[in-house]
């Protein structure tokens, strides 16, 4: 056991590494803070959230440059109790692990270098591991095909052992990309402090320690003017993997009108185009789109190796497919780039966005934003609404994965955004959801355009302008509108249904209302839910992340005049 008992203290150190913050402690907001840099929230009831410190929460706290001390210190500072001493035991050896094991280069091949003869022979005897190395040079380093650079940084993931890659990088083709001081309207421009705090992290300088890594910044926070103050840094060839056609019109936009950019030096690389230029814009989309019968699975990842390519920038890495995960093994002589609001992914491999795109090198927490200005001030809301009789037989007969369609789609929801649209009438409002039917049916009784992925793109940014332009004060939107879409005039959002539990969807909803306001002003989320259904247990998931952001959901309960009201 170590440190002495705090009363006041607002968290509780379990032994199996998981964490218990009090919510309602005046310490609460510090502490949160503190643990966001080396934990994970898991749960997020009224009054208790509880944290757990993993494996790869330590190594991205380490790569971000947080030492031991700092985590201890923490844990010790607002502990209520003594701590375990296997849990300073875990965190010293797992930290401790994060650099005992590099890639070097040497001699012009790759060197997987050890602290310990000993290690090495353990690594050697693993099935998995042990194909991926070549030869010995000494007793603590192996030779390293270049092929195998990326699934041996994987293999030795998944057995614990994260590798720090000082192997360094392919230059790549020569690209000047020079930053403008206005932008095309005349308007002063240069990054923020904080967007060249981001981009100098990953950099570093262009030492082998910066080139690849992962930098986690709020929507609205300007993610890709960060990656152009990369790409003027590097000055390279640049290949952007976006989340579909909008997102790359968004990225030419932006390349014209803040940098020097030769129109002419742009490509769109999509369903639509295949131009391949100095700097080309890629939809994961037509990246996984299989070839013909009898020809390669996913021709298009040639486009990874057809270019001379000095950076790849990966847009929302959290949503990166797996047939992108497989070619990036192969490519881990190229800078890597992810950009992401949340490194959170459904699917569970954020070990292998550590492993092959690279650590979180910048993280910022979406509320120092907020204090600063930087995002608007949001309000979010849990409005919770009945099932009637005959919905709630049908629900509790129906398979599980019926049931949330039958909860989220319930038609009550169409009365409850009816009120909440009264209680904005000036606002621009997003009502977002997954269910198409339900979509269009609201769409239809509300007389406002929907854009879903038949949209055509052309109508899409037809409809996006007149909304920017105060013609459009509503549009109902579905997934398709989670990412990449630069409305900043919108300051409500209604999510009428999720995709079950998936918090990154949450943080990309939230984040189309987190654009500054001409007026300053605040912006609205609401969350309308089911009572007491699967569709209330899926949006108590989905809010974690923001939980942990310090966003703190209200509950308000539908009234019988058809108004959400506060309980």
């Amino acid at each position: 056991m170590a440190g002495a008992y705090q009363p006041d203290g607002p968290l509780i150190v379990q032994a199996d590494r998981s964490l218990l913050l009090e919510v309602d402690n005046p310490l609460y907001a510090d502490c949160r803070d503190s643990l966001a840099a080396f934990a994970e929230l898991r749960k997020s009831p009224e009054h208790i959230h509880t944290y757990a410190i993993t494996p790869l929460s330590l190594w991205n706290a380490c790569a971000a440059g947080i030492s031991v001390e700092q985590v201890t210190g923490a844990l010790e500072r607002y502990s209520k109790y003594e701590l375990p001493g296997n849990v300073l035991a875990d965190v010293r050896d797992l930290m401790g692990r994060y650099g005992k094991l590099r890639l070097l280069s040497r001699g012009g091949g790759l060197t997987l270098e050890v602290v310990d003869p000993d290690l090495m022979v353990q690594v050697r005897r693993n099935p998995h591991i042990a194909p991926l190395l070549g030869g010995a040079d000494g007793s603590n380093r192996a030779e390293v095909a270049p092929l195998h650079r990326g699934r041996l940084k994987q293999a030795l993931m998944k057995v614990g052992l994260p590798v720090e890659d000082l192997a360094g990088y392919t230059d790549g083709a020569p690209f000047p990309v020079t930053l403008q001081q206005q932008d095309s309207l005349g308007r002063p421009f240069a990054l923020r402090d904080y967007q060249n705090a981001a981009a100098d992290a990953f950099w570093a300088g262009g030492g082998p320690r910066g080139g690849s890594g992962v930098l986690v910044l709020p929507c609205g926070a300007g993610k890709t003017v960060i990656g152009l103050g990369v790409m003027g840094r590097v000055s390279r060839r640049t290949l952007i993997l976006c989340t579909g056609i909008t997102a790359v019109r968004q990225w030419q936009r932006e390349l014209l009108d803040k940098t020097g950019v030769n129109p002419a030096d742009v490509g769109e690389y999509s369903g639509e185009k295949k131009e391949i230029r100095p700097i080309t814009l890629a939809t994961y989309q037509v990246m996984t789109t299989h070839g013909r019968a009898g020809k390669d699975a996913f021709p298009h990842l040639d486009l990874f190796t057809q270019q001379d390519w000095g950076l790849i920038i990966y847009d929302e890495v959290h949503l990166l497919p797996a047939p992108v995960f497989r070619i990036t093994a192969e490519i881990q002589s190229r800078r890597r780039l992810g950009l992401t609001a949340t490194l959170v992914r459904e699917d569970g491999r954020e070990d292998d966005v550590f492993s092959l795109i690279g650590p979180k090198r910048y993280d910022v927490p979406w509320k120092d934003l907020e204090r600063q200005g930087w995002i608007a001030p949001a309000v979010c809301t849990e409005v919770r609404v009945p099932m009637q009789r005959d919905l709630r037989m049908e629900y509790a007969t129906a398979e599980r994965r019926q049931q949330h369609r039958i909860a989220a789609t319930n038609p009550v929801k169409l009365q409850a955004l009816k009120g909440l649209l009264e209680r904005h009438p000036e606002d621009r409002v997003l009502v977002m959801g997954t269910y198409l039917d339900q979509l269009e049916g609201i769409a239809k009784r509300l007389g406002a355009p929907l854009v879903t992925g038949k949209t055509p793109n052309w109508e899409r940014e037809s409809l996006y302008d007149a909304f920017r332009r105060g013609e459009k004060r509503l549009l109902v939107v579905s997934r398709v509108a989670n990412f990449a879409i630069d409305l900043p005039e919108a300051n409500v959002a209604i999510e009428l249904s999720g995709t079950f539990g998936s918090r990154q969807e949450e943080a990309q909803r939230l984040g189309r209302i987190l654009r500054p306001k001409a007026d300053q002003g605040q912006a609205y989320f609401y969350a309308v839910v089911s009572r007491e259904s699967l569709d209330q247990s899926y949006s108590d998931h989905r809010q974690l992340f923001l939980t942990e952001q310090g966003y703190r959901y209200q509950i308000e309960d539908f009234s019988p005049d058809m108004r959400p009201t506060k309980s």
